[in-house]
Parts: structure tokens; sequence; C-alpha cells
């Protein structure tokens, strides 16, 4: 038994494929990401911090205006 549980694919090829290595005892081998660490890392920093920041240099009027347009262009077609 794996040591932990793996999604399924979607794909019937590709659930066959999993169902007979999973059959044989062979292991599947884990995607090969092509994005580099380092520019992920750097990525999560900016984002963790872009919107607070954002927000404290708008001013409560302007911060208003994007708000209305918002819900506006939200609920305007319904």
């Amino acid at each position: 038994m794996p040591e932990r549980a793996r999604k399924r694919p979607r794909d019937i090829n590709a659930l066959a494929k999993a169902v007979v290595n999973e059959a044989t005892g062979q292991e599947q081998a884990e995607p090969q990401s092509d994005k580099n660490p380092a520019a992920v890392e750097l990525g999560k920093l900016g984002a963790s911090k872009g919107g607070r920041a954002r927000a404290k240099k708008l001013s409560a009027r302007r911060r208003k205006q994007i708000a209305k347009k918002a819900a506006a262009t939200r609920w305007g077609s319904r």
C-alpha cells in the first residue's frame, strides 16, 4: 500500500496506465516542474504583500470607486 494516496487521472489512458503500474508494483514518476524554485519563492514573497500595499496607497474615496465598479460588474448582468 502506498504511503500516500494519489489522485487518479481523469484521462482513460492515463488511468489504465496507473492501474497497470499499481498492479505490477511499478512506481509512477513524479511530474517534473519547469519552474525555477528561486523565481517561485520571489513570486510568493511579492504576492503576499501586494494587495495590502496597494490598498494602503489608495485613498478611501478611490477604494470606494473601485469597489462600486467591481460590484456593478459582478451584479450588473443579473
